[in-house]
């Protein structure tokens, strides 16, 4: 009985909870699309998702691991010779930076086998 607990709750939890952080890196690029690709990130910091802009440019964005210190804080950077101002956006869990999937489907999915446990109870 406890162990069909156990499974449970390691089943309704989101992948990645435990070790290592994972976050998609990008390099700053004025493209609208930064897919990028998966980094280890170290103990001290948040994925995060940072947008820079300039009088009169389109913006320019990128991914990545920050120390969480740094998160919304505003520093300049140099891409093709401009120098945009870039916020630094954090967000917290595995791969949360990626491109945008559907909203909670984790926590849906966890919610139907936290009931389904219950129905097996009875």
């Amino acid at each position: 009985m406890v162990l069909g607990w156990l499974l449970l709750l390691v089943a309704a939890l989101p992948r990645g909870t435990t070790g290592v952080k994972s976050c998609m890196f990008c390099e700053l690029t004025d493209s609208s699309h930064c897919p990028g690709f998966p980094m280890n990130c170290g103990d001290e910091e948040e994925c995060f998702m940072g947008k820079g802009t300039a009088p009169g440019l389109g913006p320019v964005i990128n991914k990545g691991c920050i120390r969480a210190t740094q998160c919304g804080g505003e520093e300049p950077v140099t891409y093709q010779g401009v120098t945009y101002s870039l916020i630094s956006t954090c967000c917290y869990g595995q791969l949360c930076n990626r491109a945008a999937t559907r909203t909670g489907s984790w926590m849906t999915g966890a919610t139907a086998g936290l009931v389904l446990g219950l129905f097996l109870l009875h």
